[in-house]
């Protein structure tokens, strides 16, 4: 099960499944609690092994692969306690890009919470010491990749100004590799290089996750052929985004359910399905 609060998380089943054809991976969105950028760490925290609890409950898979940076740079400790089962967090590709880079100089694009993270600062130290790193956070990124992602096809201009910020800090034009620490962002991977002042490397970790899922589910796991297709669940009501429906389905989900929170103890009370042709 890949988890993310909306559709970035796409990016990650798409790497899964190019190592991975036959395992099938489902994919839950909070969409009850988007944008996690925008959310307070307390409110974060509260919120993630409880939804991760339920999700895994309904859908019972053999790994959780939490495909969010923000989720994953603040609760990733919390949701591995509540479960029972292996959890894959996403490491923003920090030590690939400062290995990359030719200048000794790289970028960051993130959310806000994961700009402002320790965890993300940590990483910095660890892996960047030896380089400068210009950090941004855009929650107008997330927008547009997932306008991008419903079939819109945004005004570059508006890719442009977004990450405009991050090249005004590198006065000296020496940023060479930026990280896509948002698994939204490799959505608009193109968009962002065409607006670009000049040649960059965009780097994200989504290889990488699938990676380590394929390594915990083990050698078999490229023979496996699943018995059911692969749904799509999110935490509001799917007949409310049709369009975030119809995304899925251009993803491989013909269908789309409902997690239903809303019960005294807070736990699943039914998962309601809307199918797509």
């Amino acid at each position: 099960l890949v988890f993310d609060s909306g559709v970035g998380g796409l990016t990650v089943v798409d790497a899964i499944r190019s190592i991975a054809p036959n395992v099938r991976v489902d994919y839950a969105a909070d969409t009850g609690f988007f944008p996690y950028g925008d959310k307070t760490d307390a409110e974060l925290r509260a919120r993630l092994p409880e939804v991760a609890d339920e999700l895994v409950e309904v859908i019972r898979p053999d790994v959780f692969v939490i495909a969010c940076n923000t989720a994953s740079t603040l609760a990733l400790p919390e949701v591995r306690e509540r479960l029972s089962i292996p959890v894959v967090g996403t490491v923003p590709a920090i030590k690939p890009a400062a290995l990359l880079s030719k200048t000794g100089k790289i970028g960051l694009l993130a959310t806000p919470g994961t700009v402002r993270r320790d965890y993300t600062a940590a990483l910095i130290s660890d892996f960047a010491h030896d380089v400068e790193v210009v950090l941004h956070g855009s929650l107008e990124l997330v927008s547009l990749a997932e306008r991008v992602a419903r079939g819109e096809t945004p005004d570059l201009a508006d890719f442009a100004a977004a990450q405009a910020p991050l090249f005004a800090q590198d006065e000296d034009h020496r940023i060479d590799t930026i990280v896509l620490a948002c698994t939204h962002f490799p959505l608009i991977r193109e968009q962002l290089k065409q607006t670009a002042p000049r040649a960059i490397n965009y780097v994200d970790s989504g290889g990488a996750i699938a990676r380590q899922t394929c390594r915990i589910l083990g050698a078999q796991a490229p023979d496996f052929v699943p018995e059911q297709p692969p749904r799509a669940i999110i935490t509001s009501d799917p007949s409310r985004h049709p369009e975030l429906v119809d995304t899925f389905v251009r993803f491989g989900f013909s269908r789309t359910e409902h997690l239903d929170r809303q019960t005294d103890m807070g736990r699943v009370s039914q998962v309601s399905s809307t199918m797509r042709k």
